[in-house]
């Protein structure tokens, strides 16, 4: 199987699939209801609460069901936000967090609220100290995922939330990538997720809250799952969530030692099978069957393509991609090399034999890609007193950064090289390409058309 994208959406796991099934014969009735089809079918969502509310290590009144994992981060965040209202309208976001936080940030600052954005380090994850900073008295929420979606990179949770509960704050936090494999330590007071994520059907989120913490639903609300999730329940889809989250916890422990193996396996290969790689996120603190990594002078989409044909399924955060023109967020402010971005992220059950034929596959892939990239339409190139001038207006990643690696050696040592591009991806790609070849950014300045970009000749 070669399906490698696990961090999107998992598999269907056995499990969630007879109990899916099973559960269509009985769980079918209104829940609310006293007959005998409605006892039934609130005897399948009660005992699915419980053994979801033991697995996140919540009391069972503290969890409802959504309809989505985004749709409990909308839900969580707005009602936090609404129940402190009178303490202030600031919230804090890393500046990595999945885009329904930062869409709920951005609803939140359309109506008016302030919001602080927490940078990372180059490894992707915040700083808690730099946490405690944004902390501010007019403070009502503070958001923190427990591990990154498109790098692996787990946070600090239990710092961050011990800093928020000193000042106060509640700390919502989304753990859609690590609740399969285990419960999130700390004292936070809100967590979402989402059953798709750990191998259970689609259009299940959780939303959890703490008792103690203010909170005020802010959309119409019926008798259902509190107030917090009006609609009916899907209880056949609940029943099979809460049966394959017990089911891969049970196989966690295990998974976990031969997943990090396999992904070891491919951090340490993929730089000596394969030039220009940049293997990004953090070499330790990650989650077992997640390795991402950038390739040069690569075209994002077209690298997705090659290894599709050769039958493996992958996703990408770079910004050479059919659904962006700009990089993905969480590269961009990890600060690392967005162009040809591959991220792996490995299923329960992947066979190291997958794995292996992935890594063969993999170079003639790349080598294929910047074949077709490698003659470009020629730069125009011109010289600006001791400074070569390349102009790549008009072009997208990652020729901007071909073409510079094309004429750096033109210039003599201490010279300058000036890229002139309207690509956004150049912003992030072209610091990353002067990291990785030892070569020194100067630094950027508008031009006429687009944005400057300074290389000085230091290798």
């Amino acid at each position: 199987m070669g399906y490698f994208d696990a961090a999107s959406s998992a598999p269907l796991h056995p499990v969630a699939r007879q109990a899916l099934l099973a559960s269509f014969d009985e769980g079918w009735a209104d829940p609310a209801r006293l007959y005998r089809e409605g006892r039934r079918a609130r005897m399948l969502l009660d005992a699915a609460r419980e053994a979801t509310a033991e697995a996140v290590g919540c009391r069972a009144d503290e969890l409802v069901f959504t309809s989505s994992g985004s749709r409990a981060v909308h839900t969580g965040v707005a009602g936090a936000l609404a129940g402190r209202r009178r303490v202030g309208r600031h919230l804090i976001v890393s500046a990595v967090e999945h885009s329904s936080v930062l869409h709920s940030a951005e609803a939140h600052e359309t109506g008016g609220g302030s919001v602080t954005q927490v940078p990372v380090g180059r490894g992707g994850a915040v700083d808690p100290v730099a946490y405690g900073a944004a902390l501010r008295a007019d403070t009502a929420l503070a958001c923190l995922q427990s591990a990154n979606h498109e790098v692996g990179t787990e946070q600090p949770v239990g710092a961050v939330a011990e800093v928020c509960r000193e000042a106060g704050v509640p700390l919502l936090v989304d753990a859609a990538q690590s609740l399969g494999w285990g419960p999130v330590d700390g004292g936070w007071s809100l967590l979402t997720a989402s059953a798709h994520k750990w191998g259970g059907p689609s259009g299940v989120g959780l939303l959890v809250v703490r008792k103690g913490v203010r909170f005020a639903a802010q959309e119409p609300v019926d008798e259902r799952e509190s107030g917090r999730a009006p609609g009916f329940e899907n209880i056949p889809a609940i029943v099979a969530a809460a049966a394959s989250l017990r089911a891969v916890r049970a196989e966690a422990a295990e998974e976990a030692v031969r997943l990090r193996e396999l992904t070891d396996r491919i951090r340490a290969r993929v730089p000596r099978l394969v030039s220009d790689v940049e293997v990004v996120g953090d070499p330790v603190r990650r989650l077992p069957g997640v390795v991402t990594f950038s390739c040069l002078y690569v075209d994002g989409e077209a690298l997705l393509h090659e290894l599709d044909r050769e039958g493996f399924s992958v996703s990408s955060g770079s910004s050479c991609t059919s659904s962006t023109l700009t990089p993905s967020h969480v590269l961009r402010a990890m600060g690392v090399l967005s162009e040809g971005n591959v991220r792996v992220s490995l299923p329960l059950g992947t066979a190291k034999e997958d794995v292996e034929r992935f890594l063969a596959v993999l170079p003639q892939a790349v080598s294929a890609v910047r074949e077709k990239l490698g003659a470009p339409v020629a730069s125009e190139v011109v010289r600006e007193e001791d400074v070569l001038v390349v102009d790549s207006l008009g072009k997208r990643c990652p020729i901007p950064v071909i073409e510079l690696a094309k004429v750096i050696g033109d210039v003599p040592m201490g010279g300058l090289v000036r890229v002139l591009s309207d690509d956004e991806a150049a912003r992030l790609d072209i610091p990353a390409w002067c990291e990785m070849r030892g070569q020194e950014y100067v630094g950027e300045e508008p031009a006429d058309r687009g944005t400057a970009y300074s290389i000085r000749r230091a290798s």
